[in-house]
């Protein structure tokens, strides 16, 4: 595995993406220490380095990661601005619910966005899982279950957004510029890992084991011979 294969650490990426920008604005945003726009932009330096590095890293475009470079800048922009607090929310929810509208979209296209962001090489042996499709007539009702998925796969980026809306609204209220404000913002950035990002998550796996066990049953392949490092066709796995 090449270095730009190989995925960063995860705890890594929360500490430098969440846990030390929250810190940053919760702690150092007082005039005595770094002020609010230096607070504020020490924080945000972390997540747009990362995702810029990452991005280098790879060598090729991520767009989750330049999403995510977007969205950051789009809430330095509200801080230095001084926008009203209720752009913030609009922002947050801006970013998942493009994304839900682009997968819902892809649905009515020969290409949904499921077999991008689901039912893809990364994770599926696609070659053999598509042999076992042809060999036993089912790729057209495989295609039907990947449409259904995608109506559930931009179901929770439309959830991320409302969560994110939501949370945003009730935590931050500060006028943007003010102490209180990066207080609020840090907090919001705490709260949004366990709140909006793991039910995210927990929801996509489960969408991703239902397509599995949907593969499973026309394909007469199991789980561990459909990833990625299974065993070979015609061979069973150990």
């Amino acid at each position: 595995m090449t270095n730009r294969d190989k995925k960063p650490n995860p705890l890594l990426e929360i500490g430098i993406t969440v846990l030390l920008p929250a810190f940053i604005l919760m702690k150092l945003s007082s005039p005595e220490r770094l002020g609010t726009l230096g607070a504020l932009l020490l924080a945000l330096a972390f997540p747009v380095g990362w995702g810029l590095w990452d991005g280098l890293r790879r060598r090729k475009l991520n767009w989750f990661s330049v999403l995510g470079v977007v969205s950051t800048l789009l809430t330095g922009g509200i801080g230095l601005l001084k926008l009203d607090a209720q752009w913030l929310a609009v922002k947050e929810a801006l970013v998942p619910g493009l994304i839900g509208v682009a997968v819902l979209a892809s649905n009515f296209t020969k290409s949904p966005l499921i077999r991008v962001l689901v039912f893809n090489a990364d994770l599926f042996d696609l070659p053999k899982v598509n042999a076992a499709l042809a060999a036993r007539g089912n790729v057209v009702p495989f295609e039907l279950r990947l449409r259904t998925g995608t109506f559930l796969l931009a179901g929770t980026f439309f959830f991320s957004a409302l969560a994110n809306y939501v949370l945003a609204r009730l935590v931050v209220s500060a006028p943007a510029g003010t102490e209180a404000f990066n207080e609020q913002l840090g907090k919001l950035t705490l709260l949004s890992y366990p709140v909006i990002a793991i039910p995210s998550m927990l929801m996509m796996m489960g969408l991703m084991f239902w397509l599995a066990r949907g593969a499973k049953a026309l394909t007469g392949l199991d789980l561990g011979d459909m990833l990625q490092g299974g065993a070979p066709a015609g061979k069973p796995s150990a």
